[in-house]
């Protein structure tokens, strides 16, 4: 019997052809194109309208008891966090990241913390570096403890191998990456639909068979997504995006989903020297210090996830000469930028429209969240009136094109955390519900903030 010919078929569109072209002949996109395994045909197979008895039996829900999942401490505490409190046996992490994120580097940094508090093997198979690469980077950033084996493989029966050799020693399995591992029972090239969803498949088989935690390392594509299809993810248990701007040194590490923990936790390391230290408080990094008020600054508490962050917004207002004024935004949305510019006019009476406006975050910080609102008005009109917002003063809010102020999710624990780090006024709609009263200013309006200020 004659083998089906492989197929493949375009990301973007669903077009299928026989061959691999670089570019779709149907809607013109460049690199959708991806092999596809062959549909398996249901000639011979029979089918039935009647069922069979069900080997359990479904139960109420309230008589199932709950069960408390045991974790096991990383020992980095950022990466514990993401995941929810620590890794629980024969989890499966995918963990994804732009090329230079420093991914490679953080798992090494998480393989030698296991192999230091567990006493067992921490197995790091690598199939895109040889051993000698892996252990010179590990010896630059201290992961050089005994239980941490490295192994260069991109067969995937050799990777079963190795965790065959070493039992139940093992305490951490990391595989960087699923997509450069192939397995010889499938055909196709090594990075196609059909080997990253069998490697996938198989390894996370194996890990839930032997309660292995496992990391595997996935590349991303031009657009910043997860290479390969989209079931990889739903194979996972859990999947992370290692973030980061290559001019930075932050890295924001993010659950994007989690089947034993929160899905929307925020992790923070700094990319140095000798690898990659965890940022336990990352408030500091997006805020300057300085010892008096300067204009054009405010102080606001944004959420990265669940996690709240101190950021500054800095803003710079001066006479232009040109007949359209300039409007630069570093680090926050430019058209919201724009529609607060133009409510702080407004609102202050202060004339903007012959004037070059440019707002900015510290840190490379990107914010989207509309907390940062009111600080983003007060630094504009701070700047345009030369006045400055003492030091002890954080805004938090949303601004409505009336000029309104609306309040944001997780409030109250934005107020703690800037109370926590000294912030002695804080800045709030009116109406929000908050624990904390001592140190709040509600106001209904920008107007009123503004004067308050």
């Amino acid at each position: 019997m004659a083998k089906a010919a492989p197929a493949f078929t375009c990301t973007a569109c669903g077009a299928t052809t026989v061959r691999w072209a670089g570019k779709c002949t149907k809607c013109g996109q460049f690199g959708t194109v991806a092999e596809v395994a062959s549909p398996v045909t249901s000639a011979g197979l029979k089918s039935s309208a009647t069922g069979r008895t069900p080997a359990t039996a479904a139960r109420p829900v309230s008589e199932i008891a709950g069960v408390d999942v045991p974790r096991m401490r990383t020992g980095i505490d950022e990466f514990d966090r993401v995941t929810g409190g620590g890794l629980v046996a024969g989890q499966v992490l995918l963990l994804a990241g732009e090329p230079g994120a420093g991914k490679s580097t953080l798992l090494l940094n998480v393989a030698d913390q296991v192999a230091r508090t567990s006493g067992k093997i921490a197995l790091y198979i690598s199939a895109e570096e040889s051993v000698e690469q892996i252990a010179g980077r590990a010896r630059r950033i201290g992961a050089d403890h005994p239980n941490l084996l490295l192994a260069d493989d991109h067969d995937l029966a050799a990777v079963i191998g190795h965790l065959d050799s070493h039992g139940s020693q093992i305490a951490l399995v990391i595989v960087d990456s699923v997509q450069t591992v192939a397995s010889a029972d499938v055909e196709g090239r090594s990075g196609g639909v059909a080997q990253v969803m069998e490697v996938a498949s198989t390894l996370t088989r194996v890990a839930k068979a032997r309660g292995i935690p496992m990391c595997l390392v996935g590349q991303v594509t031009k657009e910043s997504t997860i290479a390969g299809p989209r079931s990889l993810e739903h194979i996972v248990d859990t999947t992370l995006s290692l973030d980061g701007d290559r001019h930075t040194s932050l890295r924001l590490l993010r659950a994007i989903k989690n089947r034993y923990g929160p899905a929307d936790e925020v992790a923070c390391f700094e990319q140095t020297d000798t690898g990659i230290v965890q940022v336990t408080d990352p408030s500091g990094l997006f805020r300057a210090h300085r010892e008096s008020a300067v204009p054009g600054t405010c102080v606001t508490v944004t959420l990265e996830g669940r996690r709240p962050l101190l950021a500054e917004i800095q803003a710079l207002v001066t006479g232009s000469n040109n007949p359209n004024p300039r409007r630069g935004v570093s680090g926050l949305d430019s058209s919201r930028a724009a529609m607060l510019t133009a409510i702080t006019e407004r609102i202050s009476g202060v004339r903007l429209f012959d004037k070059d406006v440019f707002v900015a975050t510290v840190g490379g910080m990107r914010i989207t969240d509309p907390g940062a609102d009111v600080a983003t008005c007060v630094a504009i009109a701070s700047a345009a009136t030369d006045r400055s917002v003492s030091l002890g003063i954080a805004a938090i809010g949303e601004v409505t094109l009336s000029g309104d102020l609306r309040s944001v999710p997780m409030i109250s624990q934005r107020i703690a955390e800037a109370v926590r780090l000294g912030f002695d006024r804080i800045i709030i709609p009116a109406g929000a519900t908050v624990q904390h009263t001592k140190n709040v200013i509600a106001v209904g309006t920008l107007r009123e903030a503004l004067t308050k200020l």
